[in-house]
């Protein structure tokens, strides 16, 4: 048995659905089924996202937008000093870019802001306002934020600025004062898709300004759609799709810069090239620094300056991943000092000194890690305010928890599951206690253990490249439209082994009915010994097409496995057993020693699991339950070992064995061997056995311990009497058969357990074993049943 390290919910298709699919659009099973998942359940919606022409939708169907667009006009003609007010991650730096290249092709006098993380926080602020206003500045555009600024809003009007709201996150229940709010979320908004990110929301701005659909934008507007994580359907979907494609032979100094710096080839980039390589990039800067140098680098047109920036940007990345794994380390060892899991269902963890412009990736890391809600704060005790990031687990809204803390929360903002925030140093407890209180109300148990959607079980046999290749029309993915991820249920194990330079990597050959796939698993190599190679294994992840040397074929990237029955692990043979430490997982361990000898040779301080085990009655009463048993030494009786699993249902078996000398190999005397010694000794006399006994066995190809045995079960049988070592025939004698000596039976019965037990076949071993605890189960099922 192996625990999958989530729990794993398959999506049931209907069956009919996915045949209708598959007949109407001539397409495979597999994507058929991935359609009806997704709720493109008819023919004419599946056949629109496979293959249809889509459109955008009319910019001026968002509210305000005429307001804007005609304002935004004015100050080009009049060349009024516009500013564009942006934010510091790859949404907002991309917005900001999207803008200032519509507003420069269309001649305005523009510029662009960007608040720094540290000194001035998220979003707008009075103070940089009062400096736009000082500089000039008549017409304030925020893209990716502002939905908040409802003081910053009043400012501005105080100040005689006109301003333009474009955003895309949750509005609150009170809105700024501005000249117009483009946002797709608004309450009385009626546009027809609310998901935009806020490069979107600029992207249409952008629309309404050209009067045209922006074709060249698209390449800046894709890398905030994919990296906010927005649902990418409908319009992020075309934005997604256009822009993958403009990537791919982009003529963006900028960009082609970081993707040569980073060995991207150019026509291999797809979503993933953003979400790993580009926008970790961007969020590095704004993490570290001031994001200008972002937005610097997509706007620049010199090739050695967007080099320059490149490497910038590249070492601040490489610094921002050794900044977040000291944190996560630092905050993982807070957790489990001070606030336990087991006590907190969610994680409110701060610590003076931590870099803000990272935490919210920590938070991510923590996420992963313990499956709890969690927000990591950065302390100033200078300034007696915390300020962080949090994440969230589905079933808990953190932007609707988070309000109703708004009295302690003077800033904050975000979405159901990713939020950012300040408050007071003297509020962080009391924000910890009463969202934790909300959770006590929200998530039970179940929410708790992290959960895996699943959209297909597949057969190996449905798993070839013209399935994966019609697979990719559903790309790009991404949220609402991820990557498919499949089940591959109970399938033989044909090779397993370690891959890597650290030997950290899996890769496996599964089969089925004759079918074959490959498998990868990143960082899941240390599965490889908890895996017996006679299992059936079931795993789950995401299918591809591996090229190598001009070679395609289909391969599964394995994110989980489990092993639904019991396993077999065979050590017959080894002869340390302090190994065992090192080869057995500590976790439910329970270690079964038959002879005190070995009790005493294992050292307890290491394997404090041990149990003593020597009648049948102890054997019974062992609890073996889902244990990992580990037969150290040899059993005395199979009785015994019957007993040991008979009612139990363990998880695994490590059969050791551990024996330092074997009955199996020794001469095992038959009836004419016993035949030939009682004649020599009625022809011979008494024998001193001491001085002749080894004489006479090697006389006969025999070892002495075979005429020490027949010795003794002459003396049990009473046909002969030994004294000092003289053995001598009785003159009178009944006729007994040789199974009347104790020691004949002891030595029958341990020739035939070495037999069964130590010099069997594997999968002998595994059917004695399994028809114990097959025996076990049904008994159990059965009284269930009946009760």
């Amino acid at each position: 048995m192996l625990k999958s390290k989530t729990r794993w919910i398959v999506r049931k298709s209907d069956n009919n659905l996915v045949k209708q699919l598959e007949k109407e659009l001539k397409i495979t099973p597999l994507v058929a089924s991935l359609l009806v998942n997704r709720g493109l359940d008819t023919v004419d919606s599946a056949r629109y996202f496979l293959f249809g022409k889509e459109e955008f939708h009319d910019p001026f169907l968002l509210k305000g937008m005429d307001i804007a667009v005609n304002r935004i006009r004015d100050a080009i003609e009049k060349q009024e000093p516009i500013l564009i007010f942006g934010d510091y991650d790859a949404d907002g730096v991309s917005s900001t870019s999207v803008l200032m290249m519509t507003l420069r092709d269309l001649g305005a006098n523009v510029q662009f802001y960007i608040p720094n993380r540290f000194t001035e926080g998220y979003g707008p602020n009075e103070r940089a306002f009062r400096h736009a206003a000082e500089s000039g500045i008549n017409l304030i555009i925020t893209v990716d934020t502002g939905i908040s600024a409802v003081h910053e809003a009043s400012v501005a009007k105080e100040l005689g600025m006109d301003l333009i709201i474009t955003d895309h996150h949750e509005p609150g229940p009170v809105l700024p004062e501005a000249l117009a709010i483009i946002h797709p979320k608004l309450p009385d908004s009626n546009y027809p898709f609310r998901e935009l990110a806020g490069v979107g929301v600029a992207f249409k701005l952008a629309h309404a300004l050209y009067g045209e659909v922006p074709e060249h934008l698209f390449e800046i507007a894709v890398i905030g759609t994919i990296a906010d994580l927005v649902s990418l359907t409908d319009e992020n979907r075309l934005i997604a799709k256009k822009g993958l494609e403009k990537l791919k032979v982009t003529q963006n100094v900028g960009l082609k810069a970081i993707f040569k710096l980073a060995g991207v080839d150019p026509t291999a980039i797809n979503e993933e090239t953003i979400g790993f390589t580009l926008a970790p990039r961007i969020n590095a800067v704004g993490r570290l620094e001031d994001a200008d140098m972002a937005v610097q680098l997509i706007l620049t047109d010199d090739p050695e300056e967007a080099h320059q920036l490149a490497v910038e940007m590249d070492a601040l990345n490489k610094t921002r991943q050794s900044i977040v794994n000291e944190i996560t380390a630092e905050a993982i060892e807070i957790v489990e000092k001070n606030y336990p899991v087991d006590t907190n269902k969610v994680l409110v963890i701060g610590k003076e000194g931590w870099n803000a412009g990272v935490v919210g990736i920590v938070a991510s890391r923590l996420v992963d890690k313990y499956y709890r809600p969690t927000i990591i704060l950065c302390f100033d005790s200078e300034k007696g305010i915390a300020k962080g990031s949090a994440r969230s687990i589905e079933g808990f809204d953190l932007f609707k928890n988070l309000s109703t803390c708004r009295d302690i929360l003077p800033h904050f903002g975000g979405h159901p599951m990713a939020a950012g925030m300040t408050l007071n140093l003297d509020n962080v407890a009391d924000l910890r206690e009463r969202l934790n209180s909300l959770a006590e109300d929200q998530l039970t148990d179940k929410h708790l253990i992290p959960v895996t959607y699943l959209d297909e079980e597949v057969r190996l046999e449905d798993v070839h490249l013209s399935s994966l290749d019609e697979m990719n029309l559903l790309s790009p993915f991404g949220m609402d439209n991820p990557k498919p991820k499949v089940l591959i249920n109970n399938v033989e194990i044909a090779s397993m082994r370690k891959i890597g330079s650290e030997q950290n990597h899996l890769k496996v050959l599964v089969n089925e009915d004759g079918s074959n796939l490959d498998g990868i698993g990143f960082g899941l190599g240390a599965l490889v010994d908890q895996i017996s190679p006679a299992s059936k294994i079931s795993l789950i992840g995401e299918l591809s097409i591996n090229e190598w040397n001009n070679i395609r074929k289909p391969q599964i990237f394995i994110h989980d496995l489990a092993v639904e029955s019991w396993q077999l692990f065979d050590y017959r043979g080894q002869k340390r057993i302090n190994h065992i430490a090192q080869s057995v997982p500590s976790e439910n361990r329970k270690l079964i020693v038959f002879n005190k000898e070995y009790l005493d040779k294992i050292n307890a301080s290491i394997l404090p699991d041990t149990t003593f085990i020597q009648t049948k009655e102890e054997a019974e009463a062992f609890d073996g339950h889902h244990a990992n048993i580990v037969l150290v030494d040899f059993p005395p009786s199979m009785e015994i070992l019957s007993n040991l699993f008979k009612g139990k249902q363990p998880a695994r078996i490590y059969a050791y064995f551990y024996k330092e000398s074997s009955d199996f190999f020794s001469t095992v005397p038959t009836r004419d061997h016993f035949k030939w010694f009682y004649a020599y000794l009625l022809k011979k006399g008494p024998l001193d056995l001491n001085r002749y006994g080894d004489v006479i066995a090697k006389q006969r190809g025999w070892s002495q311990e075979t005429i020490i045995f027949m010795s003794k079960v002459f003396s049990e049988l009473d046909f002969v009497t030994i004294n000092n070592g003289f053995i001598t025939l009785n003159n009178q004698t009944q006729k007994r058969e040789l199974t009347d000596s104790r020691t004949y039976q002891i030595k029958q019965k341990q020739y035939a357990l070495e037999k069964d037990l130590l010099f069997s076949s594997f999968q002998e071993l595994k059917n004695w074993f399994d028809q114990m605890i097959h025996e076990s189960v049904e008994t159990e099922e059965a009284i269930k049943e009946w009760i």
